[in-house]
């Protein structure tokens, strides 16, 4: 798994989860919604903690910087 994923990306990830997650404990979304809304969260976690998007791959995507030497 090569990396494609770049800082704002991962943090933008991040920070669409914790927000998911604290909908979801202040009952603000429930039921369905919910339950679907939470697992695209742990989704966006793990591929930001592993900084690879399998959605990227096939269309060669990446927000990755490249270094330049």
């Amino acid at each position: 798994m090569k990396k494609n994923m770049g800082t704002i990306d991962r943090a933008l990830r991040v920070l669409v989860a914790i927000t998911i997650a604290v909908l979801f404990y202040a009952n603000i979304i429930s039921g369905t919604l919910a339950i679907i809304l939470l697992v695209f969260a742990a989704i966006f976690i793990l591929t930001s903690f592993v900084s690879f998007c399998p959605l990227y791959y096939p269309f060669k995507i990446t927000t990755r910087k490249t270094r330049t030497e």
